[in-house]
């Protein structure tokens, strides 16, 4: 019993190094505005890293998400007090609360935007792009000829910069949705294509012969065995895609765009110096990228529970 609370007193006793960046802070704070502001960002901080310290100690799974969620918070509160503290002006930094109260005010023009960019711009690029390149890897694994001359192109189409690729698509799709759609699909085409090719060759030649051993067709032993294992690889692929459209898709509005869009917004705000506007439109952009990754990752979860990277998480 006594080993007992030792231990725990042991372990939830503060470090010393905590205790001398307290008086350092604390030592700070009559030294003038600046110092306070460095004192309230080092208490901030050490307030943050005691409670994540304690709360990654368990395995529950309230505490997984309350981590990266206190570390989040932690960030914007760093972010506030220095903005205010050092009196950084909101042209070159605007503080959070600015961003939420532009972002509360603007929540249509911020809809309008992320339906251009998003839906209509992203989504129809990547739907295209990823379903045309699955189709085209299916062709490229039963062809040869194709392997060895689609594949290498698609080396160099990758290395090809988006913002010298976007000006030409604009021009031939016209300054809609359509052209960004191209460019997403240019963007996500490849990566996909490489990723879906690699997974249908992943089987071993001990399986493929005892699917022959069944005299199982090429098909047969494309849709009960190669693809199935192929699946972790697609998944990838997918996953890069999303976050290669949204960039594809607000870059290609830098180029031209209708009097709406992520991209064109960011560009006509920077030129006003509205820059809360630009940091909302960065938010919308953030928040799509990551539900978008994460819808992948959820179907991910779902399609390859078989796969020793899942049952392992």
């Amino acid at each position: 019993m006594t080993k007992h609370a030792s231990k725990s007193g042991t372990a939830n006793r503060i470090p010393k190094d905590v205790y001398v960046l307290c008086l350092l802070g604390a030592a700070l704070v009559g030294l003038g505005l600046y110092s306070q502001t460095l004192a309230l960002l080092l208490a901030i901080w050490l307030i943050a890293w005691h409670l994540n310290a304690r709360l990654a100690q368990s395995d529950r799974t309230a505490a997984r998400i309350m981590v990266p969620v206190i570390f989040g918070l932690t960030l914007l509160a760093l972010w506030e007090v220095a903005v205010r503290g050092f009196g950084i002006s909101p042209i070159l930094l605007p503080a959070p609360t600015g961003i939420a109260r532009t972002f509360a005010a603007s929540t249509s023009l911020l809809w309008q935007d992320f339906v251009q960019t998003v839906i209509k711009g992203a989504m129809s690029g990547y739907v295209i792009g990823c379903g045309a390149a699955f189709v085209m890897a299916i062709a490229v694994d039963r062809f040869t000829f194709l392997k060895r001359g689609l594949l290498p192109i698609g080396d160099f189409m990758a290395a090809l910069p988006i913002i010298g690729l976007a000006p030409i698509l604009v021009m031939w799709f016209g300054f809609d949705w359509q052209s960004k759609a191209a460019v997403v699909v240019v963007m996500v085409f490849f990566p996909m294509l490489v990723n879906t090719v690699q997974g249908l060759s992943d089987t071993g030649a001990m399986q493929r012969d005892l699917m022959r051993t069944y005299a199982a067709s090429y098909w047969q032993t494309l849709l009960k065995l190669r693809l199935p294992a192929a699946l972790p690889f697609i998944f990838n692929g997918l996953k890069i895609a999303t976050t290669l459209a949204l960039i594809g898709a607000i870059v290609a509005e830098f180029f031209g765009s209708p009097t709406r869009g992520m991209g064109f917004r960011i560009s006509i705000s920077v030129g006003q110096l509205a820059m809360d506007l630009v940091w909302a439109e960065i938010v919308v952009a953030a928040l799509a990228g990551s539900a978008f990754y994460g819808a992948i990752t959820l179907a991910e979860k779902a399609l390859t529970f078989w796969h020793p990277s899942q049952r392992s998480r």
